[in-house]
């Protein structure tokens, strides 16, 4: 089956631009465009694709409202982020309004196909030129909980949530744990259900947000 996408972006061209470049990847199916927030999240309900791709910045209910709104019903669509905007909080705010990718705009064509194949694919994705440490930024700025929720994992689990906010892959991790790759899979299972959590993505956030990074 190919990986279904929705456009929600309030430029025109952009919106064809990224439905054209997208329709013409093996695998990728564009099932349907929007140009606002409310407008998007109507798609994704009625066509449930695998991955919307969301402006950050739109007249009316922005991508930030659209996916909270998602991850609040419980969709499984996942969230890849557009903006023009390298900043902090816009990449704290995406991630933790429930997306699973953020990426610029003026991101090459093939890096634009390949997050959506990532994002599809149950991953975490920051755009090359936004890393962890902007995250670990905007969080120290925020009061670190008395407690953690991470108490619930067990030693093993805590650390392969630590290397997971490192932003390492399944296989980086398998290596530097000397475990098997099921292995690191079934620890990121337990750890995202555990802890309530999307995603690899959310699991970054909370990893910081808990004092573990």
């Amino acid at each position: 089956m190919p990986t279904s996408v929705v456009i929600v972006d309030d430029q025109a061209m952009v919106r064809a631009g990224f439905a054209a470049l997208l329709a013409a990847s093996e695998g990728i199916s564009v099932l349907g465009e929007a140009a606002d927030g409310q407008e998007g999240l109507d798609l994704v309900r009625r066509l449930r694709p695998d991955v919307v791709l969301l402006d950050v910045r739109m007249p009316g209910r922005d991508g930030l409202w659209t996916a909270r709104q998602i991850a609040q019903a419980g969709l499984a669509t996942r969230v890849l982020m557009l903006t023009t905007f390298d900043v902090d909080d816009y990449v704290y705010a995406a991630l933790a309004a429930g997306a699973s990718g953020f990426l610029l705009k003026d991101a090459p064509a093939d890096e634009l196909v390949r997050a959506v194949r990532v994002v599809a694919a149950g991953e975490s994705l920051l755009a090359p030129t936004v890393t962890r440490r902007l995250i670990a930024e905007v969080v120290s700025r925020r009061p670190r909980p008395a407690s953690s929720a991470a108490d619930v994992l067990t030693p093993r689990e805590r650390e392969v949530l630590t290397v997971v906010a490192d932003g390492k892959s399944n296989a980086e991790i398998a290596a530097e744990l000397y475990v098997s790759e099921q292995t690191v899979k079934t620890h990121v299972s337990a750890v995202l259900s555990k802890l309530g959590l999307r995603d690899r993505a959310q699991a970054v956030v909370f990893a910081y947000e808990n004092g573990l990074k």
